[in-house]
């Protein structure tokens, strides 16, 4: 009797889950999402911060901590680096509602930190006669002040492929160079995943980056090995969990414009 109880009890059971399965309600989840409302034209979605709107520099200041030139510089600084930081104003111009650069002022950051974020921002390589390579229209786009974006003329402008426009510099060659001529503007959409660290300072996941680059995919959530350095391989040092934007003076009068950010 108890053997055909069992048959009964697993035989019905198998029918309602069968049955369950083929119901469209079992499988569907309900969530209230918060609304958003997208932006026309590159403009801001409504949950965005805007860092530069062509109105002035209110959300920069002077960077705390520039580009280093090896792990052994960067390794160095991370320590030394306050979360407090409060710089000078940023010096760059605002001309004709853009953001440019004033070559020898040093790199801006933002005042407010971050960690995983969407970030839009555009920029213009201006024509200059004579210079090439690294040296025509160069700059940077550095999340935590760490992780850069190249930023540089790479159209008919041959360099080395890991340091061209839409690089993640010195560690990954973009999938295509999507860029336009000098004088053109040009749009950034990344997505950048903060490195996540253990209390013991080792790396619980690295930092990810995906970029669009006027609208093509040329960087695809692709893995960092560490910070950006211009000399040898790069390695983790542990930092804080949000850190500010960077945005490089390269010695170029770069333009930049409609900068503004999503925390994810």
């Amino acid at each position: 009797m108890k053997k055909i109880s069992l048959t009964l009890i697993t035989a019905f059971l198998t029918v309602a889950v069968f049955a369950q399965a083929r119901v469209p309600e079992a499988t569907e989840a309900y969530v209230e999402l918060e609304k958003v409302t997208p932006g026309t034209n590159n403009s801001a979605p409504s949950d965005a911060i805007i860092l530069f709107d062509g109105t002035g520099l209110e959300a920069w200041q002077t960077q705390q901590m520039g580009p280093g030139a090896s792990m052994s510089d960067i390794s160095k600084q991370i320590p030394e680096m306050d979360p407090d930081y409060k710089g000078d104003p940023a010096p760059w111009v605002v001309e004709n509602g853009e953001l440019v650069v004033k070559p020898g002022s040093g790199g801006i950051q933002t005042k407010e930190s971050f960690g995983d974020v969407q970030l839009h921002i555009e920029w213009l390589a201006p024509e200059q006669e004579g210079k090439e390579g690294q040296m025509y229209s160069n700059s940077g786009v550095f999340f935590m002040g760490l992780y850069e974006v190249q930023v540089l003329n790479s159209y008919e402008n041959p360099t080395y492929s890991n340091g061209q426009a839409a690089s993640i510099y010195k560690q990954h060659i973009p999938l295509v160079n999507a860029s336009r001529p000098v004088n053109e503007w040009q749009e950034y959409d990344i997505i950048f995943m903060a490195p996540k660290f253990s209390d013991k300072g080792t790396v619980v996941s690295p930092a990810r980056v995906t970029v669009f680059h006027n609208g093509v995919l040329v960087q695809n959530n692709v893995e960092l090995l560490g910070p950006t350095c211009y000399i040898g391989s790069p390695f983790y040092v542990a930092h804080d969990s949000k850190m500010p934007i960077a945005l490089q003076d390269h010695g170029d009068p770069m333009r930049f414009r409609n900068i503004w950010i999503r925390e994810l």
